[in-house]
């Protein structure tokens, strides 16, 4: 992977950069290699410590390579693939990569301040691209013109312990269905008492604001309108999520002491069985799993409560303004490769996954549609390792619900939403219509700078 003399030259002005600037300076605008090859500059390597997923990485990059002898892909790693406090100033001083990962709510701001390359000419080679579902297409267009290829989505649920719903009289068969019933279900898994809590949220880093997000999807709410001119937080909806977990907090006991929450915190809490529920995605599963000692078998997933709606969200990949005509093909085939067909490269490579002992068929929503999609269920199934019994109450509900993107703007938004949350669950006199009002305000005035 990093054999060629090109590539140690690349490496080294990247650690060289990082040094002295913070910033990755290696961009490849206009750069072919000496014997005439197509070189792509590509980033969310998996790092060496992961080193399972960096194996496998290396390996598929060698494999593309050996197939299209004409293209050279420089992989840079990186977690996580997007760093909140480094992708901004990197974005603005044209430092991506000529193919660079993005989340769908960072389209509109790379493509406003020109730092995205169209390749609405260059998707009608991609084969798997039409049978992308569309509203994961949509995620990546503007005034009609196509800036990214989308990778892998998600939506949010309610991931609960069965070991626990059992200790504490619930039937982990029959998971709760609105906030009532949560509340209900907390309560009585915190009375198991030793430190075992309920319900945990996030409440920092801009995590707490991504859950009142989904939390008030669920109450069939938003957090903006619909033409995203103005906030919607002040709302009976929005009041609603707040004063669900305030009651939890401190009329039930049911949340724990210990609040300020972020993802980390859930992980642990789940994998040493202390915590009954919170809300996640998939993904959680295996970090349960991996990270923290869980154990597949005791942890299930059910659709959101509320029935009305959950949010969705997703990566994938974007162009670098710079990059030529050369480079978006090449880039294009290398996604095509390694993330969008079916049975092959990083992403769907199910029967190596099982054989790695990495987890297949958690219920992630389907990225694609028609013959593409049937191909992918098939293998996956075929290869599927974990107990997806445990998953059908949430892929069977999710179909109910109203799948909501994340809203423009989603980060600075979900920091001010962070204070709302953290009050409510750190205040117990905390006043949910002037946090509301607050939040209202700040973020009308995040819209009206576009």
């Amino acid at each position: 992977m990093r054999s060629s003399v090109l590539r140690r030259t690349c490496t080294a002005a990247i650690v060289t950069a990082l040094a002295v600037t913070g910033l990755a300076a290696c961009n490849s605008e206009g750069d072919s290699a000496a014997d005439g090859k197509t070189r792509i500059t590509v980033n969310c390597w998996p790092q060496p410590s992961a080193k399972i997923d960096h194996k496998r990485f290396d390996e598929d990059v060698k494999t593309f390579e050996k197939q299209n002898p004409d293209i050279d892909v420089v992989a840079h790693d990186a977690f996580p693939c997007q760093d909140p406090k480094t992708f901004d100033a990197k974005l603005a001083g044209g430092q991506m990569e000529d193919v660079f990962y993005t989340y769908f709510t960072d389209t509109e701001r790379v493509v406003s301040i020109n730092q995205a390359a169209d390749i609405t000419e260059y998707v009608k080679d991609l084969k798997a691209y039409k049978d992308i579902a569309q509203p994961l297409r949509d995620a990546y267009t503007v005034d009609g013109k196509i800036y990214g290829i989308p990778r892998t989505n998600y939506s949010m649920g309610l991931l609960y312990s069965k070991p626990l719903f059992t200790k504490a009289g619930l039937d982990p068969s029959k998971p709760p269905t609105t906030w009532a019933e949560v509340q209900a279900a907390a309560k009585k898994i915190a009375a198991l008492g030793d430190g075992t809590v309920g319900f945990a949220e996030y409440s920092a880093q801009n995590q707490g604001g991504w859950h009142f997000t989904a939390s008030i999807y669920s109450q069939g709410g938003a957090v903006v309108s619909e033409d995203g001119k103005k906030a919607t937080v002040d709302t009976p909806e929005g009041k609603a999520v707040l004063q669900n977990l305030k009651d939890m907090r401190w009329r039930d006991n049911s949340m724990g002491a210990k609040q300020l929450l972020i993802i980390n915190d859930t992980l642990q809490m789940m994998g040493s069985g202390k915590l009954g529920m919170y809300l996640a995605a998939p993904d959680n599963v295996p970090r349960i799993v991996k990270e923290a000692g869980g154990k597949y078998e005791d942890l299930a997933f059910a659709p959101m409560p509320g029935g009305k709606g959950t949010l969705m969200g997703g990566d994938g990949y974007m162009f670098n303004k710079k990059a030529t005509p050369e480079q978006i093909k090449a880039g294009l085939k290398w996604l095509e490769w390694t993330f969008l067909t079916p049975g092959q490269g990083y992403m769907n490579n199910y029967a190596r996954a099982a054989s790695d002992k990495s987890p297949v068929g958690l219920p992630e929503p389907r990225l694609f549609t028609g013959a593409t999609d049937a191909k992918d269920q098939e293998l996956k199934k075929a290869s599927a390792n974990v107990p997806v019994e445990n998953y059908q109450a949430f892929i069977d509900g999710g179909q109910q619900l109203d799948m909501k993107l994340e809203p423009k703007h989603g980060q600075q938004i979900y920091a001010v939403l962070d204070g709302a949350v953290s009050a409510v669950l750190t205040k117990k006199d905390a006043d949910i219509d002037a946090l509301l009002k607050d939040a209202q305000s700040k973020i009308d005035g995040i819209l009206a700078r576009g």
